[in-house]
């Protein structure tokens, strides 16, 4: 996954770094608050109810943006892009891991290892001579 950035005009939600849209911050966070309410881990049952009932409709969640400041809404997004717009991009990032053993999703630090290694290999080509 590609994160391009102003460093300028850096947001600051992490989800509106990372996500396209303002609906996909939406879902996105209304996860990670569904898995933090849950002791940060829920199994392959549970994100499946999670996806199928913001597939349905069914899923009620208050958001924070204008116009529906404190307001509780109902989400609908489609089950198949929910699974390959939100959960992959957080999977890959090391945002979430999935654990094939236990069958469970659970929110991980390790996107900002990454970030941190990422920034000490910029300070290793900083300091390199030139070619």
């Amino acid at each position: 996954m590609v994160i391009l950035y102003d460093r300028f005009n850096l947001p600051e939600d992490i989800f509106e770094v990372v996500f396209a849209t303002k609906q996909q911050v939406i879902v996105a966070r209304a996860l990670i608050d569904f898995m933090k309410s849950n002791k940060s881990e829920i199994n392959k049952t549970q994100m499946s109810f999670f996806a199928t009932s913001l597939h349905d409709g069914e899923l009620e969640t208050t958001i924070d943006e204008a116009p529906y400041h404190g307001k509780t809404v109902k989400l609908t997004y489609n089950k198949r892009q929910f699974y390959d717009r939100i959960l992959t991009p957080l999977k890959t990032m090391g945002m979430v891991d999935y654990d094939l053993y236990k069958k469970t999703y659970k929110l991980s630090d390790k996107f900002n290892k990454d970030m941190t290694k990422i920034g000490l290999l910029w300070i290793q080509e900083l300091r390199k001579p030139a070619r």
